[in-house]
């Protein structure tokens, strides 16, 4: 979206200030099918990077997460930018990569399409 959505900014917003994960939300982004919970960007900030620093070779990136400065933060009357997804999947066929689900960092302004909601497989 040129526009980015305003409800999908606001609900943004009200994970980012009540510091929340329970949010679920399915989005599609570049024809990507995303599924997960949404995180509030200075908790996910900090769960990368604590993935980072068990890593020998990603370790010196651990910092960068951590350092950097969050961007659209509502407390400083910036509306969010991005969507920040913790237990994420991208869709593929029948399957959700990764089966344990990742972390996904999304533009606001590149969600085509979105629900409220997460999708999961189950084999029968």
């Amino acid at each position: 979206m040129s526009n980015p959505d305003e409800l999908l900014v606001d609900i943004s917003a009200m994970v980012e200030s009540g510091q929340s994960n329970q949010m679920s939300l399915t989005v599609v982004v570049g024809g990507a099918v995303i599924t997960g919970r949404l995180a509030p960007e200075a908790v996910w900030r900090e769960r990368v990077s604590e993935v980072l620093k068990d890593s020998d070779r990603l370790g010196p990136f651990s910092d960068v997460f951590t350092a950097g400065r969050a961007e659209g933060r509502p407390d400083r009357g910036e509306p969010p930018t991005h969507l920040h997804f913790h237990l994420a999947r991208i869709l593929q066929g029948n399957v959700g990569i990764p089966e344990t689900g990742g972390m996904y960092r999304v533009a606001i302004k590149d969600v085509s399409a979105w629900t409220v909601g997460d999708f999961s497989y189950f084999d029968r």
